[in-house]
């Protein structure tokens, strides 16, 4: 697992960066160089543990998990949209189909 980071998407606000327990996401400066030209970037993919802590942060939705073959995933990527206590899941398959989970946070520990 892994996760892949849209460059296109990313706006270089360093929050992945900033939570990534494995310090493996940095910002480099892209071309041009002006302002907000920033985009984060994971150093070494093999290293990433899947916590989702980036995905779940990412303002934009250009980071998202990699779910490879060998998860069952067979190539579709995982991204999160916040909006306040609800969070939505979206798995994106690799045939182009859309798979969406929404989690109110509110209710994480009703029983």
């Amino acid at each position: 697992m892994s996760i892949k980071i849209d460059e296109n998407r990313c706006v270089g606000c360093s929050r992945c960066v900033e939570v990534c327990p494995g310090n493996l996401l940095k910002l480099r400066t892209t071309e041009p160089k002006t302002a907000g030209s920033r985009v984060a970037y994971i150093r070494h993919e093999r290293d990433c543990w899947g916590c989702t802590s980036c995905v779940k942060v990412c303002p934009r939705g250009a980071v998202s998990l990699y779910l490879g073959a060998d998860i069952g995933g067979r190539g579709a990527s995982l991204t999160v949209k916040t909006d306040g206590s609800v969070r939505t899941w979206r798995i994106t398959k690799s045939d182009g189909t859309v798979q969406e989970i929404t989690v109110n946070s509110s209710d994480a520990n009703t029983y």
